[in-house]
């Protein structure tokens, strides 16, 4: 009989610490396979981000660094100067990549650094209360935002993606999800070629992926999955987009 699963070398095996239904695990899962598969174990360097998956480098057996929150970018970008033979990526969550970090995330992508950027949009601020994520969706009321999205307050959820596609050294963005195995395989191969680009000197590569926050949504995980396909995808459209 044929081995069809195994568990990836690059994943630690720990209990996890997130949420039931939450989608960094997989995302981790898919990341660590990923790895694997294109032998970059020893040469890969990822950078943990400041949120809900600041241990990430507890579950990922590969070389990790962290940042100062929303600061991944500017470290990645020092790493990959003085090591250029390493493959860097940063995983950052919205408030990380499109709140505090807007600046490092811009112009990173301005400069065509050659980086791979995994991107967890959830559409909320998990480890902080009180603050709005800037893809918080027109009138979703989450745990840490109970009053929803007002926009004539609070301005229009921020498509970062589509703002990084404009800019001419950004050679590749993808916005992927993970609501159902189908969409999931597909966020694998869109993570896939944005390692691959920077394996090949492509440059600046961000796949965006809309993962659920069962808890914070204050959902089931079946209806979180179930809100990303008729609600979420619809402020932010799955494909690819440069």
């Amino acid at each position: 009989m044929d081995k069809i699963y195994s568990h990836p070398v690059s994943l630690r095996d720990n209990s996890t610490h997130y949420c039931a239904g939450c989608g960094h695990g997989t995302a981790h899962r898919i990341i660590a396979e990923i790895v694997d598969e294109l032998g970059i174990r020893e040469k890969v360097i990822g950078l943990a981000p400041v949120g809900c998956a600041v241990i990430a480098y507890e579950y990922w057996n590969f070389d990790c660094s962290e940042a100062a929150h929303g600061r991944a970018l500017a470290v990645a970008t020092a790493i990959k100067r003085v090591r250029p033979e390493n493959i860097v990526f940063t995983y950052q969550g919205d408030g990380d990549l499109a709140a505090i970090g807007t600046n490092e995330t811009i112009h990173a992508a301005n400069r065509g650094e050659n980086l791979t950027v995994i991107f967890i949009n959830n559409a909320v601020y998990g480890m902080t209360g009180g603050q709005m994520a800037p893809t918080t969706l027109a009138g979703q009321k989450t745990a840490t935002t109970p009053a929803g999205r007002d926009v004539l307050s609070h301005g229009f959820p921020l498509k970062i993606s589509e703002m990084l596609a404009l800019l001419p050294a950004v050679k590749y963005i993808e916005r992927v999800s993970f609501h159902s195995p189908q969409e999931i395989i597909k966020a694998k191969q869109a993570i896939k070629t944005a390692f691959l680009n920077q394996i090949n000197n492509i440059g600046f590569s961000l796949v965006e992926i809309l993962s659920p926050c069962p808890t914070y949504w204050g959902m089931s995980p079946q209806k979180s999955l179930e809100w990303i396909k008729e609600v979420m995808a619809k402020e932010f459209p799955l494909g690819r987009i440069k």
